[in-house]
């Protein structure tokens, strides 16, 4: 295919170049050279345990029926929950692989590229377990009992998000109840659950009014159902039955879990087969067991909220990070493809067009820069203090913003060919706008940095 890897070959030969002009050795010397190849070795290593070629065109092929379909990417995750993808947050104590957020993020920039869509599924499964390794290096194992239900087959999701809810994290509209026990009933409305079909553990928060008037609490903890709980449900709110071990409506009806809802509305532009429904929360249990955190509403340091942020922007600038690297192939392709009539050259020889893929490719190229060095900083336990939210947020508004700019770079490069729903770079483009609504957006994000430097 012309013009497959070709960031990769443009990374390699400018690299060849620099090395040429200079003394050959880098500025930290040989033993850095060394630490280098080595991690990148390890890297290419775990590419083809986990995510091989002819497993990747497998799921590229897939996710052009997922998308027409409106259908969950399930070929794609039995495919990956098979290989253990699942597991790779879990320490080896635990029986896992104990991978670091550095390489996750490696291996979901790789997975973006071929499925968006399947990444950004799965991903909200490791913002949750990565969370739990993250408090577990730090010195809290209060969510090591995660590492368990994570190799006996359960399914994290993220249930954080709500309608107009702007603290996020520090706040929420979800009224928890306390139920005498210890425990909670949640009622309010999470909005876009990736993995709405098979979640089986659900990460939510909703704030206690109740037990002091004076000092509310957000509550953390998860909700739980089974897989065939998770399969009814979701035959359920698309009305459909006789798949997935679902057969009749009746039936899923029967399964419901009590307080738990999963919405009918998922019609959207992109992202479609990470089917990230609403859930609706109705007096839903959370028994004292399943209660992980207690934290005072705002802007209140706590480990918890903190693995949380890092894993949830990190994670997801590498999901729009491989969408701008496919999308630059696509686009490099589609200048390899097409001919001008006018000058009888490639449009890849057309200065014009050059310039334009050019400009997209170095807006890119700061992303997974930045990515590789605020990952291995996490995993090395870098104490940035308040600066680590100002690291974290940017990384994820710059693969957002490079994976749109990148995305309409290349569907300029294949003209009309691009723009038929038939064709990969135009599913990508939509995909790539999906990256507008993951938080904080950039207008809530900009008093943050504002902040920082204006106000001591």
């Amino acid at each position: 295919m012309q013009g497959a890897r070709t960031v990769e070959k443009s990374q390699r030969t400018s690299t060849d170049e620099l090395e040429s002009s200079v003394s050959g050795e880098t500025a930290g010397g040989e033993g850095e050279r060394t630490t280098m190849t080595d991690r990148e070795a390890r890297h290419a290593e775990l590419a083809e345990r986990y995510l091989p070629e002819e497993l990747l065109e497998r799921f590229r092929e897939r996710a052009a029926v997922y998308d027409a379909e409106n259908e969950f990417c399930w070929e794609d995750f039995e495919e990956l929950r098979a290989r253990g993808y699942l597991t790779l947050f879990v320490p080896a104590a635990h029986g896992g692989p104990r991978l670091s957020l550095n390489q996750v993020s490696r291996l979901q920039q790789r997975l973006a590229a071929a499925a968006p869509a399947t990444a950004l599924a799965v991903n909200m499964h490791f913002v949750c377990t990565g969370v739990a390794a993250a408090m577990s290096a730090r010195g809290d194992s209060s969510l090591d009992h995660v590492f368990a239900e994570i190799m006996a087959g359960e399914v994290f999701a993220f249930g954080i998000s709500e309608p107009s809810n702007d603290w996020v994290l520090q706040g929420s509209h979800t009224r928890a109840e306390p139920d005498g026990e210890g425990g909670y009933r949640l009622s309010g409305v999470k909005i876009f659950t990736s993995l709405s079909p098979v979640w089986t553990r659900l990460i939510v928060h909703g704030l206690d009014t109740a037990t002091d008037p004076e000092a509310p609490q957000l509550v953390y903890g998860f909700l739980h159902r089974t897989a065939a709980q998770a399969r009814a449900q979701y035959a359920q709110a698309r009305g459909e039955a006789g798949a997935r071990g679902v057969t009749s409506i009746a039936e899923a009806a029967s399964a419901a879990v009590p307080g738990i809802t999963v919405s009918s509305d998922w019609d959207v532009l992109g992202m479609r087969a990470s089917q990230s429904r609403a859930t609706i929360l109705e007096r839903a249990h959370m028994p004292a067991a399943q209660v992980a955190r207690r934290i005072e509403p705002g802007p209140v340091p706590d480990l918890l909220t903190f693995a949380i942020t890092s894993c949830f922007q990190i994670l997801v600038a590498a999901v729009y990070t491989g969408v701008a690297r496919q999308a630059l192939e696509l686009g490099a392709e589609g200048l390899h493809a097409r001919t001008s009539a006018k000058r009888g050259i490639t449009y890849a020889e057309v200065p014009e067009s050059r310039a334009r893929l050019a400009d997209a490719h170095m807006a890119y190229m700061a992303v997974p820069a930045q990515l590789e060095a605020y990952t291995r900083e996490f995993d090395e336990l870098v104490d940035h203090g308040k600066g680590w939210p100002l690291r974290l947020v940017s990384a994820r508004i710059n693969a957002s913003r490079a994976a749109r700019e990148c995305a309409e770079a290349a569907l300029m490069c294949t003209s009309g060919r691009g723009f038929g729903n038939a064709h990969e770079l135009s599913r990508l483009f939509r995909d790539a706008t999906a990256s507008l609504f993951h938080p904080p957006s950039e207008d809530a994000a900009r008093p943050m940095y504002a902040a920082a430097l204006l106000d001591g």
